[in-house]
């Protein structure tokens, strides 16, 4: 099988191909990625020279580039990972996160179509659902909950969503969608929660957690995640939404405590900053479908998952710190054209 990877290069579509060549050595992987700030091909290092996997620079947005890679490569499968995923980005900046998004998934769609597949997979947000108040604990997500947005980005992630339905819907294109909750582990941008928490504890500089902290996601590591959509891929019902949830629902300030304690560090370096704009108060899926319908459930506990991934930044410290410097682009240039 040859699958095309989309936004292979980020956080959770480069532990996916890191997987994939792990579950399913005979499979060809190509991923495409453009490589914006999020993008790092030193993630994908373990893997570059391997036959069976190939790199290739492209926006998804970019409709002549995108038919040129499933002309010349023919992928059987379409998993796509690309995304602007950060809300703080996208309250800034909103019109990116519709460009690459909604203009791009349509692209990949509209190539699927003309070129055939055996499945496309969307990879989505449990964001597209809103959010669920805290004094209602025995509230989740589910895959019939009404879509309502709070921000620019998980409208445009929503947008997509309905585009892949209506895809499926009128030609037929053979569709699934996953909505995950809050991914952690190697490799993640250190712009998000855990790994800039890492990061300032380990340099001493002030931990920035919006208003009380008190808002609580559903943690799930980021295998786990790529296990389930292995298993979607697999034996997962053309047309059908599925929700991946960890059964790890935190507060920030608690996972920000945690990791402090983890590292020996001292609470005092937590700085409370305004909250952000239309920020969501609790996130927690029900992944009941899931497991009913193709076995999956979670197998890393948040303990034993946020230790682990802890001890990765400390092993990997060049990985992150060239991130943070901005060197990372510039060897990212250099892979690339090597």
């Amino acid at each position: 099988m040859k699958m095309l990877i989309t936004g292979g290069a980020g956080f959770i579509g480069s532990n996916f191909i890191v997987c994939m060549r792990k579950w399913h050595p005979d499979h060809t992987l190509v991923c495409l990625d453009k490589l914006t700030y999020a993008g790092n091909l030193a993630t994908l290092k373990p893997v570059m020279d391997e036959p069976g996997f190939k790199f290739i620079k492209a926006d998804i947005a970019d409709r002549e580039a995108v038919y040129g890679v499933f002309e010349a490569e023919k992928p059987d499968v379409v998993v796509n990972f690309a995304a602007e995923s950060h809300v703080d980005r996208s309250i800034e900046n909103p019109s990116v996160f519709l460009e690459t998004n909604v203009m791009g998934t349509q692209a990949l769609l509209d190539a699927c179509r003309k070129y055939g597949i055996q499945r496309y997979h969307q990879v989505s947000t449990d964001e597209v659902y809103g959010d669920l108040p805290l004094d209602r604990p025995e509230l989740f997500f589910t895959e019939q909950t009404p879509l309502h947005t709070s921000s620019p980005y998980s409208a445009s992630k929503a947008s997509a969503d309905l585009l892949c339905n209506a895809y499926h819907r009128t030609y037929g294109l053979p569709i699934t969608i996953s909505r995950c909750s809050n991914n952690y582990g190697p490799y993640q941008f250190p712009e998000k929660l855990i790994p800039l928490m890492i990061a300032n504890a380990l340099a001493d500089k002030p931990l920035p957690v919006y208003g009380e902290g008190l808002n609580v996601r559903d943690w799930l590591y980021v295998e786990d995640h790529c296990a389930a959509i292995d298993l979607i891929l697999q034996q997962g019902k053309i047309g059908q939404v599925y929700n991946i949830g960890g059964h790890n629902e935190m507060k920030n300030i608690d996972i920000v405590k945690m990791i402090l304690s983890i590292l020996g560090k001292p609470e005092s370096l937590i700085t409370y900053v305004t909250d952000r704009k239309g920020h969501d108060m609790r996130y927690a899926i029900d992944p009941t479908l899931i497991h009913s319908e193709l076995g999956w459930l979670p197998v890393t506990k948040f303990e034993d998952g946020i230790r682990t991934t802890v001890q990765w930044y400390l092993d990997n410290r060049p990985w992150w710190e060239r991130i943070i410097c901005g060197e990372y682009q510039a060897d990212n240039e250099r892979m690339f054209t090597n």
